[in-house]
């Protein structure tokens, strides 16, 4: 009887230490930099399509700090949204083209289409995929005749319902915001454009680079409902809103159709630690620890030579990651869950 209570006391101490050992692994390995070598030459010598290398948006980063930019509440879906499916026939699906990018089809006349923005050091991805979305969708639903640059500093400090701000928020709430209580416009930062310009300035982390230095994650701005001195409107007065906001059915048609009807859309995947070191080809999970939800915005798809299907997406963490600021996701399969979080609207005109 003693031997049996010894050796269950000793067995709930090793687990006790090892338990111990795994936080403390844990805590350690999120001290580590986002730039390691051993995932890119992992990914590399995997060979699956596509090129790992060294950001300088995420140089003398750590992953807590690449952690706190993904900032997709978790748990959230699209479940308790209306859900929007086109009904296409056998043929309509056919004549859905193999490629198309939204750059080519509106850039030209809706410059934020072709834009990258950075949301820094701030865990607004949500509030970015939004309002990138939105800003393409006025513009193409107007023909190029109104081509505002909506605000992420309105969309992240003043929608309470969105969850917190820079520690993180929920898509389906900010096209709702857009729907109930309308955004302004605002630039980037230093622009001194629009309503409200974002507060965060574009950053490297403790390197010289393209942008100003910035580390962790900055609290949420205060909810300002006033625009900049001199600006020609009022708050209420450059107020843009939304006609609807809804989800979009996961079928790889239906999201085509939504975007080439109606222009990009917003949606969230699960990001792991090769995600950080994206440089060319078709994404697609390899290896290293999953580090969050984090929103993009989704412009188009194509097919690789290989023959592998991606979608083009729009990230927020400037020009210096990834392919100049854009990546191609294996399209068909929901790697990250890319096809099971897409949310959109339309605008009110």
């Amino acid at each position: 009887m003693m031997l049996a209570e010894n050796f269950s006391a000793a067995m709930k101490l090793s687990l006790l230490v090892v338990a111990a050992l795994a936080v403390a692994a844990s805590a350690l390995r999120l001290d580590a930099p986002v730039n390691d070598a051993h995932v890119v030459q992992k990914v590399n010598n995997a060979n699956v399509g596509w090129t790992a290398g060294f950001n300088k948006r995420f140089e003398g980063l750590t992953l807590q700090d690449a952690k706190s930019l993904c900032g997709v509440a978790e748990g959230w879906n699209t479940k308790h949204m209306p859900v929007k499916a086109f009904d296409l026939s056998e043929q309509q699906i056919q004549d859905i083209p193999t490629s198309f990018d939204a750059r080519k089809q509106w850039g030209s006349m809706c410059p934020t289409v072709n834009e990258v923005r950075d949301q820094a050091a701030c865990g607004s991805c949500w509030a970015f995929g939004a309002v990138e979305a939105i800003s393409d969708r006025i513009c193409i639903a107007t023909n190029g005749t109104q081509t505002p640059h909506i605000s992420a500093e309105d969309m992240l400090s003043c929608c309470a319902l969105c969850g917190n701000g820079c520690n993180g928020g929920y898509p389906d709430m900010a096209w709702y915001y857009y729907v109930q209580q309308g955004v302004v416009t605002g630039g980037n930062y230093g622009t001194n454009q629009g309503c409200q310009p974002y507060s965060f300035p574009m950053c490297n982390h403790h390197v010289n680079g393209s942008y100003p230095d910035c580390s962790g994650n900055g609290p949420t701005p205060s909810c300002k409902k006033t625009c900049l001195p001199n600006y020609p409107k009022t708050f209420t007065e450059d107020k843009h809103y939304g006609s609807k906001s809804y989800g979009v059915s996961s079928r790889v048609a239906d999201i085509q159709m939504e975007i080439m009807t109606h222009g990009p859309v917003e949606i969230a995947i699960s990001v792991y630690e090769d995600f950080m070191m994206y440089k060319s080809g078709v994404y697609r999970h390899v290896t290293g620890s999953y580090l969050g939800g984090h929103a993009i915005k989704m412009i188009g798809w194509g097919v690789a030579e290989d023959g592998t299907p991606y979608w083009i997406c729009t990230n927020s963490w400037n020009q210096d990651w990834g392919n100049g600021g854009f990546i191609n996701i294996k399209r068909g399969s929901n790697e990250c869950g890319i096809e099971g979080r897409v949310v959109a609207g339309l605008p009110r005109l």
